[in-house]
């Protein structure tokens, strides 16, 4: 689940916690207030990233697009950092009950790490093959994606997003500039694969765009004078401003940025760039864990799972070794027997149905939020990955699983359909996104906020669940659930390694290729993915063997009185949080359990 992590003003409380002194004296309206600051930091949040209102399907700046990228921006989010770091500085952490308590070090921790992140200018590497507005963009403008097209306000809100995309790419192309003279630019491999991205929005024929997509939905009811006008403001828009923005940005990144990128692969090649990846890892893991333990517990963790790798192969009667028997999974015909589309999003389907028995003993809470199945659309799914998309929290949007597939009769089972579906679906980030969503006993930014290490931690530790829930049963299904665990493994090790080993590139490809079953193209894409977003891809297994290592705890410490549904509802119940925060939560609930 790709998704921008999120950090998710009430006068009077600002004013009272000038003086750091004074203490709430009435507890009633010291909650009160408390949660007043909670809610003016969320929806002042909204209107500072409006992308983010729309992903969760808040309306109201559907029509804005902030230049995150200019000096008057940044001040203006350090201003709104600053501000409630210093009004929370204003309440007793004690004297607030349970849930407040947990919103405090949340929000705390959120504030800490967003000022302490402006001293890295992340702002001079604006975008990348992975993370980028630019496609953001074509996601939302589609007419299929987060962005609405229901109203006629809604065609015209989309409009003044693309009048404001010119303003944010000129601002982008400064900040890479910015970024040249210090010495901090991205990996040639990651700007030549930027280049055709860019590229493929240019269109001679404003009808052929991607963005011309809203247009061929026209809602039938709209009045035929709307109906006139806003094909022709869509075709002028893509015309004149949104085909000579992506322009702009190719030329720019061929002839200009090109040139000047490195051909280094990770941070500690950039001027304080060790420092850097410390801060990602920090915020990345919400942990204090080092790089290089994070990297020795890799080793240990490879080394494991090929160990019983070994054994399924074994099991099966394969003759070979381990990367013959990978090579054997990609490519013996019997693991692709899907002729359509549609039989894959069947077989998915199916495995869902399998393991409903064994769901209802895990948990005693399940979502509201409907979910769904889908195909990827076609114009993303060749970059795309399988992934979740959230629904609404008023359920009227479902929560998707999107699959791409490019080829169905190339659609390989080894490939780890059970331990996928457990992760991006159920019970993975639908259950836990979806129940978050639902709880209005949270705070809104807790609501919508997340962690890295919490929400994939949860979806890799769902895929441990895989034998519990009826599943695994096949040695190959098994061997794929193992591929997804030591994928994941294989980050730890590469990941740190490429940016304070002096790991090349082609290094980290060649090692994740000989210790799982994944083509070079995989490889080579997963290995950029690393170097265009450092730290992000730890959080998976970290979070996961975090919350198995809770699980055995509370297992040994409570014997009989251990409840695992009960165990999956706390981890969920009080949403997102950092991984220090959840384990004193989880550890005084234990102890209640006694």
């Amino acid at each position: 689940m790709m998704k921008n992590i999120f950090f998710i003003m009430l006068a009077t409380v600002l004013m009272s916690s000038c003086n750091q002194d004074k203490k709430v004296e009435n507890n009633t309206a010291g909650a009160k207030d408390f949660s007043g600051l909670l809610e003016d930091y969320y929806q002042e949040r909204l209107r500072l990233f409006p992308l983010e209102a729309t992903s969760t399907g808040d309306l109201r700046y559907n029509d804005l697009l902030p230049n995150d990228g200019s000096k008057a921006y940044l001040q203006e989010t350090h201003n709104f950092y600053q501000k409630y770091l210093t009004a929370l500085q204003g309440f007793e952490p004690e004297a607030l009950n349970e849930n407040d308590k947990l919103s405090y070090a949340v929000l705390k921790d959120q504030l800490e790490t967003a000022l302490e992140a402006e001293k890295y200018h992340f702002e001079y590497l604006p975008f990348n093959q992975f993370y980028a507005l630019p496609i953001t963009m074509g996601q939302f403008g589609s007419g299929s994606g987060m962005q609405p097209f229901k109203t006629v306000k809604d065609y015209e809100n989309w409009l003044k997003r693309v009048s404001a995309f010119s303003v944010w790419a000129d601002t982008a192309i400064a900040n890479f500039r910015k970024g040249a003279q210090a010495g901090v630019v991205l990996p040639k491999s990651l700007v030549q694969k930027m280049l055709p991205q860019m590229q493929s929005m240019v269109v001679t024929d404003p009808t052929k765009s991607l963005f011309y997509g809203p247009i061929n939905n026209l809602p039938k009811d709209f009045a035929e004078a709307d109906k006139t006008r806003l094909t022709e403001a869509y075709r002028q828009a893509i015309s004149t401003e949104i085909v000579p923005t992506y322009q702009k940005l190719h030329n720019f990144l061929q002839t200009e940025y090109l040139p000047k990128a490195r051909a280094t692969s990770g941070l500690s090649a950039l001027p304080n760039g060790t420092e850097m990846y410390a801060f990602l890892v920090k915020q990345q893991t919400t942990t204090n864990s080092m790089p290089e333990e994070i990297y020795q517990t890799g080793l240990k963790e490879v080394a494991r799972i090929r160990q019983t790798m070994e054994s399924i192969k074994n099991q099966v009667g394969f003759k070979g070794d381990l990367k013959a028997f990978f090579e054997h999974l990609k490519t013996n015909p019997k693991f692709t027997p899907y002729k359509t589309p549609q039989e894959v999003l069947t077989a998915f389907e199916n495995i869902h149905q399998r393991m409903q028995p064994n769901l209802k003993k895990m948990f005693n809470n399940t979502p509201k939020t409907p979910f769904e199945i889908r195909q990827t659309e076609a114009f993303r799914a060749a970059s795309a990955s399988a992934e979740y998309n959230q629904g609404s929290a008023d359920g009227k949007r479902p929560g998707i699983f999107y699959i791409p597939i490019l080829n169905a009769k190339e659609f390989n089972i080894t490939s780890g359909m059970e331990s996928l579906f457990l992760h991006e679906a159920i019970p993975g980030h639908h259950y836990q996104i979806s129940l978050t969503q639902e709880n209005d006993k949270l705070p809104k930014f807790r609501r919508f906020g997340w962690h890295n290490a919490y929400v994939e931690g949860w979806a890799l530790y769902c895929e441990s669940l895989g034998k519990e829930l009826g599943l695994y049963s096949d040695p190959y299904q098994h061997m794929g659930a193992l591929g997804d665990e030591m994928h994941r493994a294989i980050r730890l090790v590469v990941d740190v390694a490429l940016h304070t080993k002096n790991m090349t590139r082609e290094e980290a490809i060649k090692y994740m290729m000989d210790n799982e079953a994944i083509s070079q193209q995989g490889a080579t894409a997963e290995i950029e993915r690393y170097m265009a977003i450092p730290g992000q891809a730890l959080g998976y297994k970290i979070g996961a063997m975090k919350i198995r290592e809770l699980r055995a705890k509370y297992e040994k410490a409570l014997g009989d009185k251990f409840s695992l549904a009960d165990f999956h509802d706390q981890i969920l119940k009080d949403g997102s949080l950092p991984l220090s925060v959840l384990e004193t939560k989880m550890d005084a609930w234990a102890a209640k359990q006694k």
